[in-house]
This record gives structure tokens, C-alpha cells and sequence, in this order.
């Protein structure tokens, strides 16, 4: 035999050799497959191996799925999974959305898969949601509060307490509001429900009213979920705000006068002070006045107006007006 024959056995040897090891590997995957109503082919397998992507995982839930009356093919799995979705959680939440009659295609759960990747929740808690709805307590606990307070009409403050039923909607799970915004939304409405009540007595006898007006103004408009109920699980009174309210008025109102009182008094004060020093200013006018009568005098004197007799009948005059005054005055104290 020739060598070229030889190279030609030989690599023909080889190949065949590399086509029963291919064989042998994937054989047990691909009779698994066939057996179970699945069949996948070697080259899909091959092209599996080739792009990395886990072989059991997508037959197995390729499996999973046809025998639950769902048709996917291996490349709609393969193509979800090089998108970064789980392909186990889609398969799981596709048959239990056809257990439970609900209208979920496999194009809508992959979005909803990708859209709740980073959010710590799945597609098929969302659908388990959808047939079997969940109870949120408004407010929530975690947020360190533990009632909703409003105020009635009459002043007086009621602590209410909400449960919410809820189911998801899955037509508009991708870019709907989460369920923090149905406990703000439903908060909102108790407290406008209680402050539009007349009474507190209104609603401790009709808590049922809250739950009606807040059904009424479609809070779930825009979100994830729908809805199913609203419950009332506890109402309590609070303290009186409207009297609080009205007496710190008081206080202000109270601190108010006595500031203007005390710019009246310090008004006052001012002014009397003011008086006081008009009274010494007239005071040294006067003082000043009587330094200039015995200056004219001896003017006079000098001048011959004034003689010494007339001097000292004035000096008697100034006497007996003295004495009157002294004499008035001691009567007057007497009386």
C-alpha cells in the first residue's frame, strides 16, 4: 500500500473517530430527546456545544415544555438564554400560565423575564401572582410606619390600617408601576377619605366607606397589578388636632398681644421720659428768668428808676406772698 493510501486511511480513521466520540456524547442527550416527543438534532447539539450554551438545560425545558402542551423550539431557548434570560423560569411560568388558562405567549414572558432581572423578582411569580393574588399591607411595615393618619372635619385625627388584594396584570407587568406606588396611591385615598367625612364617627361606624371612595378612583391605573379589593383592617382615634391646633393659636395670638403690649408700655415709657426732660428743660427757662430779676434791679438802681423805699416795699410784697403761700399750703395739707 502506498503512503498516500495510508495518509488517506488514516485521516479517515481519524474523522470517523471523531464522529463516534461526537456520537457517543451527545447520544444519551439526543435519545432522551427523541423518546420523550422532543427530537433535537446532532447539529443543533454541535451548534450548542459550539455557542457555549448548556445542552441539558434547553432540552431538558425543551422537554418540560412540549410534554405541557407548549411547542417551543430549541433555537427560541438558545436565543433567550444568550440574552441573559432563565430559561427555567420562563418554561415554569409558561406552563403554569396555560395550567391556569391565562393568555401568556412566550414573546411576552421573555420580556417580562429581561424587565425583572435586576428587580429581585420573576416571571413566574408574576404569574403565580396573576392566579393566585397577594395581600400588601398599607402602609408597609418596613417603611417604619405602622398606620395611615387623617384628620376628620371635626378636628379629630384617626390611625387607619389597609390591606390591599392585588393580582399582576401581565399585559402591563413590563413598564407598569411597582407595588410601592399602590400603597402611596391607596394612602393617599384614606387620608382624603377620612378628611372629606363630616365626623370621625362617620367612619368608625362606616369603615367600609374608605374602602368604597378609594376603589372609586382607579388607583391600579398604570401599574403592574389590578386592584381586587381594599380592606379596612383597623381604625383607631387619634389625638384632637382641631383643639391643639386651636390652641396653639391661642398661644400665638396670646404672645402676640403681650408684643404689642409691651410696644404700647415701652411707647409709654419713652414718652414719659420725654415729658420729664421737657419739664427740666422748662424748668432751667424758668431758673434763668428769675437770675435776671435782681439784674434789672440794680439796673434800675443805677439808673434812678428805683429808690430805696420802693426796693424795700417790694422786698415786703415778696415777704407776705411767701407767707400766704406757707400759710395756704399748711391748710391745704391739714385739710
Amino acid at each position: 500500500m502506498s503512503p498516500g493510501w495510508i495518509i488517506f486511511w488514516v485521516i479517515v480513521g481519524f474523522g470517523a473517530f471523531i464522529v463516534m466520540a461526537f456520537i457517543f456524547a451527545f447520544f444519551a442527550t439526543w435519545i432522551q430527546a427523541r423518546m420523550a416527543g422532543a427530537p433535537v438534532t446532532f447539529l443543533n447539539l454541535l451548534s450548542m456545544k459550539l455557542r457555549r450554551v448548556p445542552i441539558n438545560l434547553i432540552v431538558q425545558n425543551r422537554i418540560t415544555s412540549v410534554k405541557a402542551g407548549i411547542p417551543l423550539s430549541s433555537d427560541q431557548l438558545e436565543t433567550h438564554y444568550l440574552a441573559g434570560g432563565d430559561v427555567a423560569q420562563i418554561v415554569r411560568a409558561l406552563v403554569a400560565a396555560h395550567r391556569a388558562n391565562l393568555n401568556l405567549n412566550f414573546e411576552r414572558a421573555c420580556s417580562i423575564d429581561l424587565a425583572t432581572r435586576q428587580s429581585g423578582k420573576s416571571v413566574f411569580e408574576a404569574v403565580l401572582t396573576s392566579v393566585n393574588p397577594r395581600v400588601i399591607d398599607c402602609p408597609n411595615p418596613a417603611s417604619g410606619r405602622n398606620t395611615i393618619d387623617g384628620v376628620a372635619k371635626d378636628g379629630i385625627q384617626l390611625q387607619a390600617k389597609a390591606r390591599v388584594t392585588v393580582r399582576s396584570n401581565l399585559d402591563r407587568f413590563v413598564g407598569g408601576a411597582t407595588e410601592e406606588t399602590i400603597i402611596a396611591r391607596v394612602g393617599e385615598g384614606i387620608v382624603t377619605a377620612i378628611g372629606s367625612s363630616e365626623s370621625y364617627k362617620q367612619v368608625l361606624e362606616n369603615p367600609d366607606m374608605i374602602s368604597k371612595i378609594v376603589l372609586a378612583k382607579s388607583l391600579d391605573s398604570g401599574t403592574a397589578y389590578e386592584i381586587l379589593s381594599i380592606d379596612v383592617a383597623d381604625v383607631d382615634v387619634g389625638e384632637n388636632v382641631g383643639a391643639k391646633l386651636q390652641a396653639e393659636q391661642a398661644e400665638a395670638n396670646k404672645r402676640m398681644a403681650q408684643a404689642q403690649a409691651e410696644v404700647r408700655a415701652a411707647t409709654a415709657r419713652a414718652q414719659e421720659q420725654e415729658m420729664i426732660a421737657r419739664v427740666a428743660e422748662m424748668r432751667a427757662k424758668v431758673v434763668e428768668a428769675e437770675a435776671q430779676v435782681p439784674l434789672a434791679i440794680s439796673q434800675a438802681f443805677r439808673e434812678g428808676n428805683l429808690g430805696i423805699m420802693d426796693y424795700y416795699k417790694l422786698r415786703n410784697v415778696q415777704a407776705d406772698t411767701t407767707m400766704r403761700a406757707a400759710i395756704a399750703g399748711d391748710d391745704a395739707a391739714k385739710k
